[in-house]
């Protein structure tokens, strides 16, 4: 449920951990850009890194570092073969998880792959005052994940609360 309150857009980075795709083939990297875009956001970078967790984790604690960025969101990595490595390059940056996001997007997604879902080690967390979100590899992954969750909780009209409203107070001490 939203309220009266005046949007608020936010800085959005987007990484696609992928050793295959380019910007010509990407399709989880764009449906996240686009759908960001179409909510009001502003999409200021995205990047293909491949599933590596030292470039992984470059790329994000670079994102984490900058001022201007509010928002990560990758998508890719985040199975159970041997390359898969994003939760694990992510992971350790985190200050705090959001372990809801991981149970919350695993029981969607059971509604569409059913015990498949049990592959996704989807996570979200807070660092340096950014919200950072590992998203499965799918375009499909990546619209039940901002249709269903992502997008609510980063508009700041969202009631009864929403990340988007507490980020003045991430760094409180």
């Amino acid at each position: 449920m939203t309220t009266d309150r005046n949007f608020i857009p936010l800085n959005i980075a987007i990484l696609v951990v992928s050793d295959s795709r380019t910007d010509a083939d990407d399709v989880s990297g764009k449906t996240l850009a686009e759908r960001a875009a179409d909510a009001g956001h502003r999409v200021i970078e995205k990047k293909i890194v491949p599933d590596d967790i030292y470039q992984i984790r470059a790329a994000v604690s670079n994102w984490i570092a900058a001022d201007e960025v509010n928002v990560v969101i990758s998508t890719g990595g985040t199975g159970v073969t041997g390359r898969d490595g994003t939760p694990e390059a992510v992971a350790p940056l985190l200050d705090k998880m959001l372990d809801g996001f991981g149970e919350i997007f695993r029981m969607l997604s059971y509604q569409d792959i059913k015990t498949s879902t049990i592959q996704s080690r989807a996570i979200a967390g807070v660092a340096n005052a950014t919200y950072v979100f590992c998203l499965p590899g799918s375009s499909g992954a990546c619209r039940t994940a901002w249709d269903d969750l992502i997008k609510d909780q980063l508009d700041h009209r969202t009631r009864p609360c929403n990340l988007a409203q507490l980020m003045p107070r991430l760094m409180e001490k």
